[in-house]
């Protein structure tokens, strides 16, 4: 058998990836997954289940105590689970950062904490800094996160650093795409309907990595000795707000296209009233304050040479070959 690890949001989109590569190097992997999360993605029949109430401290102790008594601990874990949007703020703090509290004392409390403990935060826990001169984010800058979700990986990120002796690695990744993606493929379903919506008129450096680019990196810093650090993860690369749609416009075809700008403070009145009226019907919107913050925010840039430094992270994909192998997988999954 190989080394024991676990993937919680398993069923997730990024989750779902960690999972196959885990099973690719032939470990032991656990799905960690709340009991109504869909499976969609995890087929292989080699994936043990394991439900994690992370939000439930009591619950948790009895599910992490009767996978010691039977299995001993993981090995590696690495903590996916979270939320991206909801429909009340307070949800991010209980989720990203409580649950995630939770689940590492929990660990500690049982004589648990792995050789490794791998989470996933996001470059959004800096916020918009040099947003004047457009330099690069720096690991020695003053995060200052003006978004829910941003806040909460933030604070969890703090609590992983302030625990004596835990094994951490932190990844703070930027926009993340990939086959099974679904809020990035709105702007390919748009451009496929000849629309392209852009916002702000100040430039706007933005990054991105690919899904398999980020998996890489993470089991790198499985294999390698190093804890206790935070990694930025990009492509390398910096583009202008234009790039993802011409690189999808390009692959489907190069349909006409009609390419609107809208000023901020009209994306700011629809943020809100699309988040509003989602709550009343008790539903998350994909557009909303914190999606405006970010679609605000004009720099996004990073320093990713510590991660290729200490990892020999070395990213597989440009946003140009990125792009192509999504489409053709919206195309073959019947998405487009």
């Amino acid at each position: 058998m190989g080394k024991k690890i676990l993937v919680t949001g398993a069923s997730g989109f990024v989750g779902s990836f960690l999972v196959e590569k885990g099973l690719d190097l032939q470990m032991s992997v656990w799905a960690g997954m709340r009991k109504t999360s869909s499976k969609r993605y995890l087929k292989d029949e080699r994936i043990t289940f394991i439900e994690l109430d992370f939000l439930h401290q009591e619950n948790l102790l009895k599910q992490l105590g009767a996978f010691k008594e039977e299995f001993g601990k993981w090995d590696y874990v690495i903590h996916c689970a979270g939320v991206t949007k909801c429909r009340n703020k307070e949800d991010f703090e209980k989720t990203n950062y409580i649950g995630t509290r939770n689940f590492v004392e929990t660990l500690q409390k049982l004589d648990m904490v792995p050789e490794k403990f791998i989470y996933i935060s996001t470059l959004s826990v800096f916020g918009p800094i040099h947003e004047e001169d457009y330099k690069p984010i720096l690991d020695s800058d003053t995060p200052q996160p003006n978004t829910a979700y941003g806040i909460s990986k933030y604070k969890s990120e703090q609590f992983l650093m302030s625990q004596n002796d835990f094994p951490y690695v932190i990844f703070r990744p930027t926009g993340i795409y990939g086959p099974r993606e679904k809020d990035y493929f709105l702007m390919v379903k748009s451009i496929r309907n000849h629309v392209d919506f852009a916002v702000g008129y100040k430039k706007q450096l933005i990054t991105f990595v690919y899904v398999k680019d980020l998996v890489k990196a993470v089991f790198a810093a499985i294999d390698r000795d190093v804890t206790g650090k935070c990694y930025f993860l990009t492509d390398g690369q910096v583009y202008t707000s234009r790039a993802f749609s011409d690189f999808i416009q390009k692959e489907l075809g190069n349909p006409w296209v009609l390419r609107f700008k809208s000023p901020l403070w009209l994306l700011k009145v629809i943020s809100l009233c699309a988040e509003r009226l989602a709550a009343l019907f008790g539903k998350s919107s994909t557009l909303n304050g914190d999606k405006y913050k970010i679609m605000k925010q004009r720099n996004w840039q990073c320093d990713i040479t510590p991660a290729i430094n200490d990892l020999g992270y070395v990213p597989d994909y440009s946003l140009e070959r990125g792009v192509k192998e999504i489409v053709a997988w919206y195309k073959q999954e019947g998405w487009i």
